[in-house]
């Protein structure tokens, strides 16, 4: 099962924008993992996906460590390096429990925990692997409901959306972190941005969104195969820069 060709690991993977995402880059001629915490929805997805290209499943679950390593090291052992890791998964929590001061602990802590946490152990995690790769490609999937600058703007644009505090807040730690990264690792040709996918119909808002999510996959393949003069530590979407 070794590869010599580029690889991908998209985590959350067995449906939505992740597995959309997985679609265009195995049609691109990507080795895709498929990191997915239920083995029986990643196996369908992989076997879904397998007319467009090499696509595989490997078991990944982003709140345990343990799940998370086995994933890295068999990932290792069978491609060598990881030329592209984007961590998509995501839940979306609390939206019916209102602002920060009524909103439960609980509620933010376990969001914290996938959207964050998971985030940050996954790429500490496959970073060897893709600074091992000629030109490695770290894309976090982040969303403008978690930009300060809307937040405090006059006119409010994120009130319609009825925004839930602690998905909010994840995805503002996760655009931080994009830029920590970018700078730790600007003297190499890894490549770190932030994108937001717009407003998808996926299981993450009870498919409400008004496009597809193929759409949104679009963006994050773009900021997975930026070439070498791209930018690193960016927040875009399909229409441009995304305010912090």
């Amino acid at each position: 099962m070794t590869t010599t060709q580029q690889t991908a690991l998209v985590t959350g993977a067995n449906k939505g924008i992740g597995f959309e995402t997985a679609r265009q880059l195995a049609q691109l001629g990507f080795t895709v993992w498929l990191g997915c915490r239920d083995q029986g929805r990643g196996e369908a997805a992989a076997k879904e996906l397998a007319a467009d290209g090499d696509v595989r499943f490997v078991r990944l679950d982003l709140t345990d460590t343990v799940s998370i390593q086995a994933a890295q090291e068999h990932i290792a052992e069978h491609s060598g390096t990881l030329d592209v890791l984007i961590n998509n998964a995501a839940i979306a929590l609390g939206s019916q429990e209102g602002p920060p001061s009524t909103m439960r602990p609980e509620t933010i802590e376990k969001t914290l925990e996938v959207n964050f946490y998971g985030t940050l152990h996954v790429t500490q995690a496959f970073l060897p692997l893709v600074r091992k790769a000629e030109a490695g490609r770290i894309v976090n999937l982040s969303s403008s409901m978690g930009s300060l600058t809307m937040l405090t703007a006059p006119e409010q644009p994120l009130a319609p959306f009825g925004v839930s505090y602690a998905y909010s807040s994840s995805k503002t730690l996760v655009s931080t972190l994009t830029g920590w990264l970018a700078v730790e690792l600007k003297d190499t040709p890894v490549k770190v941005n932030s994108v937001c996918p717009g407003f998808n119909a996926t299981d993450l808002n009870g498919n409400m969104g008004t496009q597809h999510p193929s759409e949104g996959a679009k963006v994050v393949v773009r900021a997975a195969t930026l070439p070498a003069d791209g930018p690193s530590g960016s927040f875009f979407d399909d229409a441009g820069p995304v305010s912090w």
